[in-house]
């Protein structure tokens, strides 16, 4: 028997859509982006939000192929990764890094759960609301740029430490500090299986660039 697990909801994350300077082939280009977001209720100032089926209000999205929408209205990802992004980041920049919540795109940054045991299906009960898990997090050259780091893709990828988007099936409203349990779906894909799926597939030149 699958036992449930549970977690904690430590920021909310918005951001608007605006210009994001991205390298590509040398030269530098401007791209729109929502990827800035920034914390409005964490456990400093845990503020009420209002969550809508298309995500958290006044959150924006550039694209919605890749973000937003009813299956990828949320994106979560695990505070315990922080530390790797910090460290990683630190060397190659040369430069002090400590990240603040949302600094990875995402939208919830939850701590006790992450991709090794969370599954497609599983359901997320955050407060008074609930969530689906739907995917992955493939992260794109909107990331590399985000980061300040061209191996930022690659790096998420390698290391497993994407999050994931979640679907909002019962909407009102979240504050940070809310408790987080999980409870089990069918269980056939973690998101972890799909990290190491789209390892394989990412050989492609255009996205390690």
């Amino acid at each position: 028997m699958t036992h449930a697990r549970s977690g904690k909801l430590l920021s909310i994350s918005i951001g608007k859509v605006g210009r994001l300077f991205t390298q590509n082939a040398n030269e530098p280009s401007k791209v729109m982006s929502a990827i800035h977001k920034q914390s409005i209720s964490n456990l400093d100032n845990p503020l009420s939000v209002e969550i809508t089926g298309l995500g958290v209000q006044g959150d924006e999205q550039a694209d919605l192929a890749v973000h937003g929408g009813i299956d990828m209205a949320i994106y979560a990802y695990p505070a315990e990764h922080y530390a790797f992004w910090n460290e990683l980041l630190t060397r190659e920049t040369k430069q002090p890094v400590n990240l603040a919540p949302g600094s990875l795109g995402e939208n919830f940054t939850i701590e006790g759960l992450l991709e090794t045991n969370v599954y497609v299906g599983d359901i997320l009960i955050i407060g008074d609301l609930e969530f689906t898990v739907v995917k992955l997090r493939e992260p794109c050259f909107k990331f590399n740029a985000k980061m300040g780091y061209k191996g930022a893709v690659k790096a998420m990828i390698q290391s497993g430490f994407c999050g994931w988007y979640l679907r909002v099936n019962r909407v009102g409203s979240l504050a940070a500090g809310s408790s987080i349990e999980l409870i089990p779906g069918s269980r056939q894909t973690s998101i972890a299986d799909q990290n190491a799926g789209l390892l394989k597939r990412s050989k492609q030149a255009d996205l390690w660039e």
